[in-house]
């Protein structure tokens, strides 16, 4: 049994993980949020979970005993909260995205060489297995093109998103595209060096990721689709199953978790 601590635990994304992890038999012991957020005060059984656990802003508390700090928050939050997380010696999940390149590389930096974590775009076991999958891709001969288009629901903050970018870069460094293109408007016909990844923003969709490799005579099309966050949720919870059982402080990837490294 796991003793985690989940940030953002009133949002949708959090609730789906706090589901997950009592499902599984663990304590959530820790519950922090925004200090704007409604559920400030109140416990997670306000929020129909079988738990007295407090929803608080203070960080300290919230960790006191906790075996694995949970992420799936903002930018501005981890880059104050994780820093602490790690001086308290605790391991950490994250799955936020939207990070600058100079802000990932801040958060790295914080938490090398202290605690075991993961880092990871996207948690879902399917889309990771789409990563490796990417990798074999190579074979296609060069006059063959590589595209990606997501599609997530009206509220994502962040295009194009977390696994869009990943698989981007497994893309890029393997076909050796140097430019992207999101936008293509007018005249504008596709050079040899552009990767094309396209972003939609609909409804309530969960997430849905299509990498295209398409030659003069034919097309691969390998399409991911998220029936719901939980598919999310499911694969942080076991993400930290796994990490309680590392002790190396270093930063691991849902590819280590699964042992497709």
């Amino acid at each position: 049994m796991l003793k985690l601590c989940v940030a953002g635990a009133a949002g949708r994304m959090g609730q789906a993980i706090i589901a997950e992890a009592i499902a599984k038999g663990h304590q959530v012991t820790g519950a922090t949020e925004a200090p704007t957020n409604p559920a400030l005060g109140k416990s997670l059984r306000d929020l129909g979970f079988n738990s007295d656990t407090k929803i608080s802003t203070d960080l300290t508390e919230a960790l006191t005993d906790t075996d694995v700090f949970i992420s799936f928050t903002t930018p501005h939050a981890d880059l104050i909260n994780l820093p602490n997380v790690a001086n308290f010696g605790k391991r950490i999940i994250l799955g936020t995205t939207g990070f600058t390149t100079e802000q990932t590389q801040q958060i790295i930096t914080t938490i090398s060489g202290k605690v075991p974590a993961v880092f990871s775009p996207n948690y879902s076991i399917g889309v990771n297995i789409l990563f490796k999958l990417a990798e074999q891709l190579n074979a296609f001969p060069q006059n063959y093109d590589f595209s990606i288009n997501e599609i997530h629901h009206t509220n994502k903050k962040d295009a194009p998103s977390g696994t869009a970018k990943k698989l981007g870069e497994i893309i890029s460094n393997m076909r050796g595209y140097t430019a992207t293109v999101s936008d293509r408007k007018g005249l504008n016909p596709r050079k040899p060096q552009e990767l094309e990844v396209t972003s939609l923003r609909a409804g309530g969709i969960a997430g849905i990721h299509d990498l295209i490799v398409a030659g003069p005579n034919e097309m691969l099309r390998i399409e991911h689709t998220a029936f719901t966050r939980n598919v999310f949720a499911q694969g942080a919870v076991y993400a930290a199953e796994w990490l309680n059982t590392q002790s190396q402080p270093k930063i691991y990837s849902m590819t280590d978790v699964l042992g497709l490294s």
